[in-house]
């Protein structure tokens, strides 16, 4: 995902002087030297930054990172704006470090897949006080993302519906998964409930049954990592109890998700869970890739 902000960013952000990248597996942050500035520390990168963006996979990591760099180094006056998926528990203690150095802090969670982060058409959600927002708002429409949701001043509730909504999508995947494997195993072409599929609902619907039933969920990098999804599912799972809240998706999905983890380790996609049904209903796990 990071990788795709940061080239919009590059590519149609307003700013003075060059963008500066920095990731903890340097490597990552190469394909970027001869269009940003590369550093070599966190530490470096804020020193040099007014607005800083980050994305990190889970809540320990984004916690022991912003402990790491604020001790580092002086923030006072700059922005910083985190689009992880996290639990919203974890954007409160973002927000209550920040500030306590003396600096700005702006939740920015977003929503779709790595080729969405590519094209700038990511929805992003905001949240934040009013002047940080300011700050922020001019790098998300139209450079990172297609639309921008604000849910207010209170950071807690960008993550709250960055969860939420990925409960919707989780359902997405899972009903889809079981409608593409009842259709084969029913004698029902798969290829004439995808025409359905795009013609009634179109857009991620019709792009996660054609990689299911294309074989892309095999894929070496996955789009929706099996642990990234567990993550958002135990963070769900959470905020419905805390709320006495039932969503019956959950359960199931979260099951499927765990077998997919089994099969295929962390490289295991969301979409895997395509395959985790074809098995349970006396099929193959994995189908031919489409070219």
């Amino acid at each position: 995902m990071g990788r795709g902000m940061v080239s919009n960013l590059i590519a149609k952000g307003k700013y003075d002087g060059k963008v500066l990248v920095y990731n903890r597996t340097q490597s990552k942050s190469e394909p970027f030297k001869d269009t940003a500035e590369v550093c070599s520390s966190a530490k470096d990168l804020i020193q040099m930054s007014d607005l800083i963006f980050t994305i990190l996979s889970d809540d320990t990591a984004i916690l022991e990172s912003y402990q790491s760099f604020l001790d580092q180094a002086d923030v006072k006056g700059k922005t910083f704006a985190d689009a992880s998926t996290v639990h919203p528990e974890t954007t409160q203690q973002l927000q209550q470090l920040v500030h306590r150095a003396g600096a700005a802090f702006v939740a920015c969670p977003v929503f779709g897949a790595p080729p969405m982060a590519q094209s700038g058409n990511l929805v992003i959600v905001l949240a934040g006080d009013s002047s940080a927002l300011q700050v922020v708002r001019p790098f998300c429409k139209s450079v990172m993302g297609k639309a921008v949701v604000e849910v207010g001043n209170e950071v807690s509730k960008a993550t709250a519906l960055k969860v939420t909504g990925n409960t919707l999508i989780l359902s997405m995947v899972t009903s889809l998964a079981e409608a593409n494997v009842l259709a084969e195993k029913s004698g029902l072409d798969t290829d004439h409930l995808l025409q359905f599929v795009d013609n009634v609902f179109a857009g991620p619907y019709t792009a996660y049954s054609k990689r299911m039933t294309g074989g892309d969920y095999l894929a070496s990098e996955p789009a929706f990592a099996v642990d990234l999804a567990r993550k958002d599912a135990r963070h769900a799972k959470h905020l419905a109890d805390k709320a006495a809240v039932v969503i019956s998706s959950n359960e199931p999905a979260s099951s499927y998700l765990q077998e997919v983890r089994e099969n295929q380790g962390s490289k295991g996609d969301i979409a895997s869970i395509y395959g985790v049904v074809r098995k349970r209903a006396g099929l193959a796990y994995e189908v031919p890739r489409k070219s």
